[in-house]
């Protein structure tokens, strides 16, 4: 038995339903989330990455499942846009949205991200990550991180305010247009010497 195997055994005990979670942030389905786990165990142990503790191996599965992700979505859009190309039609996204426990509405605007964005956001936000732990898990400069967060969070808010929008009940009120902002009250208080 080689060293790393019973280490390997342990994380798949331990750690494995807590990768697949955070998998599923990423991928949106439980199917492809245990398929890119795998991989990431498969690439992690097969390498030759030494690791002391549960909690190195974890970060460095994690680390190659945010990566593997990015990289099949980078794929994925490239066969689309070639196929596109190759047959004169648009290619059809349609991705099943995530069961992890999150509100639906934010699950469907989490599935309308690119890969990119989608695992910024979920890095920093949901996984707490700093931006520039994100940036290196990503292997992406900071600048770059903080764009596709800006453009994640600016596609949600939109996405989650269409949503909240297409809910509310039309009444004469918001049909008549915007609602006048509240000026202030507060007294101009001065200073006279």
């Amino acid at each position: 038995m080689s060293q790393w195997e019973p280490l390997l055994e342990n994380v798949v005990a331990h750690r494995y339903p807590r990768l697949v979670a955070y998998a599923m942030l990423l991928t949106g389905t439980r199917v492809d989330a245990e398929d890119l786990v795998q991989d990431a165990l498969v690439a992690t142990f097969s390498g030759r990455a030494r690791f002391a503790t549960e909690g190195q191996a974890e970060a460095y599965v994690r680390r190659a499942v945010a990566s593997r992700f990015v990289d099949a979505g980078r794929r994925r859009s490239s066969e689309r846009k070639a196929l596109a190309r190759q047959i004169g039609l648009a290619a059809a996204t349609a991705v099943e949205p995530p069961s992890v426990g999150l509100a639906p509405e934010v699950e469907a605007a989490l599935a309308l991200l690119s890969p990119r964005e989608r695992a910024c956001v979920v890095l920093r936000h949901m996984e707490d990550l700093s931006t520039r732990e994100t940036a290196q898990l990503l292997r992406l400069s900071e600048g770059a991180v903080k764009r596709y967060l800006s453009d994640g969070v600016a596609a949600l808010t939109a996405a989650l305010d269409a949503e909240v929008a297409e809910q509310l009940p039309v009444t004469p009120a918001v049909a008549a247009g915007p609602i006048p902002r509240r000026t202030s009250t507060r007294k101009e208080v001065r200073h006279d010497a």
